[in-house]
Order: C-alpha cells, then sequence, then structure tokens
C-alpha cells in the first residue's frame, strides 16, 4: 500500500495550494479518505475526510476554507486549500482508513508566510 502526497510547499498568507494524494494497493473507493495535519509542537489533527460516497467532513477551523474531494477512477484525493493562514502551517498527511486498516502517506510539509 502507498499513499504519495505532493503539492505541498512556501505560501504568503492568504494563497492558495492544492495537494493531492495518490493511493495504490488498495480497494480505493471502499476506504474512507483523510487529510490530517501536524504543526511543530502540536498532536496530529484531522483536517477533512471524505468517505467512498463523497460524505465529507472538516475540521471546524478550515470549513469554507479547505475543500477536498477524489476521484475514485484516478485513486486520488485532493485538498483545495484558500486563503491560507500562518497557523495552517503544518506537515499534512494523506490517511486512508477502512474498518481496522489505516494507512498514512509520508506527509508533505505547507508553510504560510505572515
Amino acid at each position: 500500500v502507498q499513499l504519495v502526497e505532493s503539492g505541498g510547499g512556501l505560501v504568503q498568507a492568504g494563497g492558495s495550494l492544492r495537494l493531492s494524494c495518490a493511493a495504490s494497493g488498495i480497494f480505493f473507493s471502499g476506504y474512507t479518505m483523510g487529510w490530517y495535519r501536524q504543526a511543530p509542537g502540536k498532536e496530529r489533527e484531522l483536517v477533512a475526510i471524505i468517505t467512498g460516497g463523497r460524505v465529507t467532513n472538516y475540521a471546524d477551523s478550515v470549513k469554507g476554507q479547505f475543500t477536498i474531494s477524489r476521484d475514485n477512477a484516478k485513486n486520488t484525493v485532493d485538498l483545495q486549500m484558500n486563503s491560507l493562514k500562518p497557523e495552517d502551517t503544518a506537515v499534512y498527511y494523506c490517511n486512508a482508513e477502512l474498518r481496522s486498516n489505516t494507512y498514512w502517506g509520508q506527509g508533505t510539509q505547507v508553510t504560510v508566510s505572515s
């Protein structure tokens, strides 16, 4: 199983980034896919999840700012991040979950400068 994130980088406050995660080795459409983040000195936290049926859930801190989407034909899940703030700076991780099976990507750094 592999989850490979891409799209991180350095952006100024107010800017946008789009993260993408490519999954392989899993029955993708059956998995709930998610994005989590971990800032320095803080615990990893949920950002957004999307079920196979495209039901979504967001952390309160990113509602209206981030959008999660998935393409079951391409085995990808994206996170569109708009109006970025310095507090969005973190390593962002892709997650795949189905019952007791959980997989993580290696993470991609997002840095928002003020």
